[in-house]
């Protein structure tokens, strides 16, 4: 099942909840208790997780902020969202942007697991077609 829409570029440009979200806008934590962030996903071979640099988590501009930047699949379309959030009132600013690069990847990837489905299809068809061949046909007539 591929993870983005076939045409993300458009969908994130046309549609209502995009081009608002992707305006700058208020952004706000509604726990009020903690913000629990994820920026890499765990290595399945045991290694070290990756440490976020200060592009995607930057405490250091502004005193009492932190700006983020995080990438993510939304509705199916590839986007960032920057912004940067109070660290006393848990509220901020941000906007989504589109992203190209991790969009053509994802895309790639999406065709690549459609092209695997496609050959293996092809071959149980084949397999199918070949069993069907070769096994005698057996009537048996009733009288």
């Amino acid at each position: 099942m591929p993870r983005v829409v076939p045409d993300q570029r458009s969908k994130f440009e046309n549609e209502e909840f995009f081009r608002k979200l992707s305006r700058e806008c208020e952004a706000f934590v509604a726990t009020g208790t903690n913000l629990s962030l994820q920026f890499f996903p765990a290595n399945y071979h045991g290694d070290q997780r990756q440490v976020p640099t200060r592009e995607y988590v930057d405490f250091e501009r502004e005193t009492g902020k932190v700006y983020l930047k995080a990438p993510m699949i939304l509705n199916g379309v590839c986007v960032i969202w920057r912004g940067w959030i109070d660290l006393q009132r848990l509220d901020g600013m941000g906007y989504l942007e589109y992203d190209d690069e991790r969009a053509q990847h994802e895309d790639a990837l999406a065709q690549a697991a459609f092209e695997e489905a496609r050959r293996r299809n092809r071959e149980f068809e084949d397999r199918d077609r070949s069993h069907r061949e070769e096994e005698p046909v057996v009537s048996k007539i009733w009288d």
